[in-house]
């Protein structure tokens, strides 16, 4: 029986790898001789770049850059061994886990991720992948941007503070600082939601309160990015208020389309791709995939999806386990997964789940395959 083991991480818990792991554990106690392939996924997000770095090899380019309230962190990026190419996730520099405690929605911003971004630039890299999930402000990717020489100004001229909240006072974008080899640079975004910038759905009013927003927050902050759009669309004919995935990373993927000239992507098939998804399940007899939530939303871009409609169109069963499954998932059902498997083996809480998802995982994983053999 061959096997393929091709989930996200379960964030909080395990790594991509990790949850491979321990699936395989499982499979193997149902059927010792079993043929497993893992094909750890990302969606665009965290853990992308590990996933590519493993799949396609490559250097991982260590600095210390601006954090997203501008105190020194360490972060990476990967560079491809001929160094035409990299890929950067923007959690690394700018994530919400490094401001902890300290969260400032108005000022936050990307600007770290800009850094390592110059950096792949001078080493001469012209092809970058900006991976954008995880982000700790609604800033519009102007951090990332002021970092490659664009400047944003008041009316009166001078450069506005860093963060989402000053873009109120957006009156000006001057390009004219932008090195010429980042004008050559093509710049992909991988991302795994489809929000607009503004409005409702938008990146202040949905992402906005993980990040530290007040209600009174969000409402400075859409209007910000409103004012945002407004000049974007002025000076570069490019209107992104209403583009699906605009409001990814708040606002960084607007941003970057109008003026980087950036290409949305979406991040699991991206990651399907490179690490040859489709070709692993080629004559499998099942394929085990998952991640820590599973709900209506896992059908429009997630890993589960990606994998469920690859696995669908070649007539492999498809499983996904998740720490929680949140009814209904018919969508899921519809594009082509067979099965999904709750870990819990009770009552828990959170905490309990997460220091135990290694051996959870191992036994839904050993059910999947048993129920299978049948």
């Amino acid at each position: 029986m061959r096997v393929v083991i091709a989930p996200d991480s379960f964030k909080g818990s395990l790594s991509a790898p990790a949850v491979c792991t321990a699936i395989e554990a499982g499979v193997r106690r149902a059927l010792p001789d079993a043929d497993v392939v893992r094909i750890p996924m990302a969606d665009g997000g965290e853990g992308t770049l590990d996933c590519i770095l493993g799949a396609t090899g490559g250097e991982e380019i260590f600095l210390t850059v601006s954090g997203p309230l501008r105190w020194p962190v360490r972060a990476r990026y990967a560079l491809s061994a001929d160094r035409r190419s990299a890929v950067v996730e923007l959690a690394a520099a700018s994530g919400l886990p490094l401001v902890a405690g300290g969260a400032d929605a108005l000022r936050a911003d990307t600007a770290g991720t800009g850094e390592l971004i110059a950096d792949a630039v001078d080493r001469g890299a012209r092809d970058v992948l900006v991976c954008i999930g995880g982000s700790a402000s609604t800033d519009g990717g102007t951090g990332l941007m002021r970092a490659l020489g664009v400047r944003f100004e008041d009316a009166s001229g001078a450069e506005l503070p860093p963060g989402g909240a000053a873009l109120a006072d957006l009156a000006r974008i001057d390009v004219s600082g932008v090195p010429d080899a980042v004008g050559r640079t093509r710049f992909r975004i991988a991302c795994d939601v489809t929000n607009p910038l503004i409005g409702p759905a938008g990146a202040a009013a949905v992402f906005g309160p993980q990040k530290g927003a007040s209600p009174e927050d969000v409402r400075r902050l859409d209007g910000a990015l409103t004012r945002f759009g407004d000049i974007l669309e002025e000076t570069f004919g490019v209107r992104v208020h209403e583009l699906p995935g605009a409001g990814a990373a708040g606002g960084t993927c607007g941003g970057m389309v109008a003026v980087l000239g950036a290409e949305p992507v979406r991040g699991c098939e991206l990651v399907a791709d490179t690490v040859g998804l489709a070709a692993a399940l080629d004559g499998a007899d099942l394929v085990i995939t998952g991640e820590g939530r599973l709900d209506r939303q896992s059908a429009a871009g997630k890993v589960v999806s990606q994998v469920a409609r690859l696995a669908a169109a070649r007539g492999v069963p498809a499983v996904a386990l998740a720490g929680a499954i949140v009814h209904p998932i018919d969508d899921l059902h519809d594009i082509g997964l067979t099965a999904a498997v709750g870990i819990a083996d009770g009552p828990r809480t959170l905490t309990a789940m997460t220091e135990s998802a290694d051996r959870l995982l191992a036994a839904a994983a050993e059910q999947a395959v048993r129920l299978r053999l049948r």
